[in-house]
């Protein structure tokens, strides 16, 4: 008899003790999905700031955290880029945090307001026009993200209905138009204006301090060769980095520094723990309430390694038996975690196989774990 078919005819003898270890890895699939869900939606939204931006080079002050959490540095800085040979222009970028009135409730949320020069082609996120570019030329004018989380009211509704005026930052201003990027785990909105609509917003702020300095190279010039030349002539306060480089400064952010990385990936750690733990039990206990069958094979004379493959084929079995209503699981579950926290959570066929795999090695893992048990199975304690 192959091992699969022996494998399935005692987990099926076995109602209970089989449901219970589906339990067990559908507890685990559904937690680890969940969990990478998460992290994924965590890592994809902290940079779509980043994404709509156009420049070659970066700077940033060395206390910045993260685009979210900036530490300004002199405008000096960015100006002494402007003389090395491949640089085209320099762009000033300013970003703060402001309180947003909801023009409905009356509540106040906190968003993320970018501001920069609309001639700068600087930004470039999925809505942004040259009709929304001309309108924050003018004083006390935004540009709401509509992605943004409904805390913030019904703007695109009341926009549609004629002019709009709002509260942010205790000022009065006119929302002229839409823009999307999109909440993510730092900020629950976005706004975006000019960088001298932006000052008005943040009287504390002075021109001379920006948050991110951009900097444009010509046609054709390395990147990385021009911020060779640049990086001597910069003080230890600042650092400058490639685009691909402001991505990955941002997400190590959230990967290192922040706790919430830490937690989804514990989160993971724990199904597995979890699922093996479950798994092992129902397995160890099935091997010893059938020892004497499995001493009655080895009288018979099948080897030590024909019973593991016993064992290891119910733990296939039990891996994807569980991995199937898990996948479905979940797929419901990221649709309505989507609708509820506004960041997508995306299901796809890379980290399908994924979770497979790491429940499938638990399984695995747990059916070594069990085989020890065979070891008492000693055809001599069957005379």
């Amino acid at each position: 008899m192959l091992p699969m078919r022996l494998a399935w005819r005692q987990l099926r003898h076995e109602p209970a003790r089989l449901l219970a270890a589906l339990s067990g890895v559908l507890f685990a699939c559904l937690l680890i999905f969940m969990q990478l869900g998460f992290m994924d939606a965590l890592f994809d939204s902290a940079v779509k700031p980043q994404a709509g931006m156009r420049a070659d080079l970066y700077l940033m002050h060395r206390q910045t955290e993260a685009l979210w959490r900036t530490q300004p540095f002199p405008r000096a800085r960015l100006m002494q880029a402007l003389g090395v040979e491949g640089v085209d222009r320099v762009v000033p970028l300013y970003v703060g945090n402001a309180a947003w009135k909801n023009p409905v409730t009356s509540l106040k949320r906190t968003l993320l307001v970018f501001g920069a020069a609309p001639e700068s082609g600087l930004l470039d996120y999925e809505g942004l026009d040259d009709a929304g570019r001309e309108a924050i030329r003018r004083a006390d004018v935004v540009l709401f993200d509509e992605r943004s989380k409904p805390e913030f009211g019904p703007i695109p509704a009341l926009l549609a209905e004629g002019p709009l005026f709002v509260e942010l930052a205790n000022r009065r201003v006119e929302v002229a138009g839409l823009f999307r990027i999109g909440a993510t785990f730092g900020s629950e909105g976005n706004a975006l204006t000019s960088e001298t609509n932006f000052l008005r917003l943040f009287p504390n702020r002075t021109f001379g301090h920006v948050d991110v300095g951009a900097i444009f190279l010509l046609p054709g010039v390395d990147a990385a060769a021009v911020k060779a030349r640049i990086a001597p002539l910069l003080a230890e306060d600042v650092m400058l980095m490639t685009r691909q480089e402001l991505v990955d400064f941002e997400l190590r952010y959230w990967a290192e520094a922040a706790p919430i990385g830490f937690i989804f990936g514990m989160g993971v750690v724990i199904g597995l723990v979890v699922g093996c733990v479950i798994v092992y039990q129902i397995l160890f206990s099935d091997i010893a309430r059938h020892i004497g069958e499995y001493a009655t094979l080895k009288a018979m004379g099948y080897s030590n390694g024909y019973l593991a493959r016993v064992v290891l084929g119910a733990s296939l079995i039990l891996a994807v038996a569980g991995y199937v209503p898990g996948w479905l699981a979940s797929k419901a579950l990221y649709i309505l975690a989507t609708e509820k926290i506004f960041i997508p959570l995306t299901l796809d066929l890379e980290k399908s196989i994924l979770v497979f795999c790491l429940v499938f090695g638990m399984c695995v893992i747990s059916g070594l774990l069990a085989i020890r048990k065979l070891r008492d199975a000693n055809p001599a304690d069957m005379f």
